[in-house]
């Protein structure tokens, strides 16, 4: 049986190693090569207050709802959280059920793996040029632990064998009719090997024996292209997965949770889902401060597309490393959409009071909330109106660059956010208020407990 069905024993969440965020702070911390399997987080709690039944079934919506009114979750938890948050586990599912479904998981990411190994044997190995010597280290780290996972497959039960091969007959199944165009897959394999060794590694996670776990994110983003042809592989999606890697400190859970991700996501690595997010933005700032949007779309510059890194890789370089975790998980959170369809119920709620109203002239148009308007979008627009006069002095695309090269690693993610918030707070309202005007006018305290419960879904503490 191949060695991924194996994993490096990991303490659950609160028990010493529970996430990369708190161990880079350790003194004297050894950085590890991440497990390939990570069986005992899922029968790990949750501790967040009312987010976890006595079975282990996680409410999502309370979870998504935790995690932007309070600014993320704590570094602690994160590891956990995040398998739920991106959908590596159900929701739905209880610890009993997840711990089959890793059993699963693991199988049938071996299956994949090696089916690829075995098309382009070459492809195996990353191929060294012997100047790097941090990657010649790496690949020592990485052999040595492919050798400990081998050693692992002998010292299983019988009975644990029986039942992950048979998982892997399944698995062999699923994947039997897989076929690969060898020429993009090498071609997608080729910038891979460029652009692994080009993640940052002077985080902690990459240094000393945690080299290898870049060669961890190439196997990982190999496996991804070869399995979504479709997608492939395009240049960013290693920074984006090594954040994941970091995180969840797993092959396997990596690989499950990328993938679950890049289902919704994979657009934005296209030419046309990124312009159109870049569209989304300038109309969003339109709104907000028309002068600043004029300014913008002048023929001199390239109409926000400055801002293209920032949406591509959620502003991973403009906050410090680990506020850049906090704020991508709160970006996943998906809470404009929550907020909306608290709006769509009072509309309904209202369309049943006024069907049964002798009211005349009782009806009236409520605009609504343009869910498009991602909450990324509102950092973004945030951080153009906090920088509005330096922006207004900018006259070209090259001056646009370098500002916004200027801002790396510099903003602060807590101001940030509050600003980001008061925008789309804002916005929220206004797209309300002439509702509000045309049918509340004469109820007041309706009119106030609504705007109430808006700003309750929020507020960031």
């Amino acid at each position: 049986m191949e060695e991924l069905r194996n994993w490096r024993p990991l303490q659950t969440v609160g028990e010493g190693k529970s996430s990369p965020d708190s161990q880079q702070s350790h003194v004297g911390f050894q950085r590890q090569v991440a497990a390939v399997n990570t069986p005992a987080l899922s029968a790990a709690r949750l501790t967040l207050p009312g987010v976890m039944d006595a079975e282990g079934r996680v409410d999502e919506s309370r979870l998504r709802m935790h995690i932007f009114k309070n600014g993320g979750v704590s570094p602690s938890e994160r590891g956990l959280v995040w398998r739920f948050l991106f959908g590596m586990y159900p929701c739905s599912s209880t610890a009993l059920e997840r711990s089959l479904l890793q059993e699963q998981l693991v199988v049938r990411y071996s299956v994949m793996k090696r089916k690829w190994q075995q098309l382009l044997p070459s492809a195996v190995h990353i191929h060294l040029n012997g100047t790097d010597a941090e990657l010649v280290a790496a690949v020592r780290y990485f052999d040595q632990r492919q050798a400990q996972a081998q050693q692992q497959t002998k010292d299983q039960s019988e009975e644990v064998c029986e039942r992950l091969a048979f998982l892997e007959l399944q698995a062999q199944i699923l994947f039997e009719r897989a076929t690969f165009d060898q020429e993009e897959l090498r071609e997608a394999i080729r910038i891979i090997d460029k652009d692994v060794p080009r993640t940052n590694r002077d985080l902690s996670y990459y240094q000393g024996e945690g080299s290898a776990n870049l060669l961890v994110l190439r196997d990982i983003l190999i496996t991804y292209a070869a399995f979504h042809p479709e997608v492939s592989y395009a240049q960013g999606m290693n920074d984006l997965c090594s954040r994941f890697l970091e995180v969840l400190d797993s092959e396997v859970d990596t690989f499950w949770s990328f993938s679950c991700y890049m289902e919704k996501f994979s657009k934005d690595f296209r030419a046309d889902g990124l312009h159109r997010k870049i569209e989304l933005e300038a109309a969003l700032l339109k709104e907000l401060d028309p002068q600043l949007y004029a300014h913008l779309v002048t023929d001199s510059m390239e109409s926000f597309t400055f801002c293209h890194r920032w949406l591509l890789l959620g502003f991973q370089r403009e906050f410090e490393h680990s506020d850049a975790l906090r704020l991508f998980e709160i970006l996943s959170c998906d809470h404009l959409e929550l907020i909306s369809q608290q709006v769509d119920r009072a509309r309904y709620q209202e369309r049943l009071a006024r069907k049964y109203s002798t009211e005349e002239n009782s009806e009236s148009n409520l605009q609504a909330i343009n869910t498009d308007f991602t909450f990324e979008l509102f950092i973004c627009a945030a951080i153009l109106l906090e920088n509005r006069d330096a922006l207004l002095k900018c006259r070209d695309d090259v001056q646009l660059i370098q500002f916004t090269s200027s801002l790396q690693g510099t903003l602060d993610l807590n101001s940030t956010l509050k600003k980001a918030e008061h925008h789309l707070y804002n916005y929220c309202k206004r797209c309300a208020w002439d509702y509000m005007n045309g049918h509340c006018r004469t109820h007041k305290s309706k009119e106030e407990d609504f705007l109430c419960q808006l700003r309750s879904l929020l507020v960031l503490k």
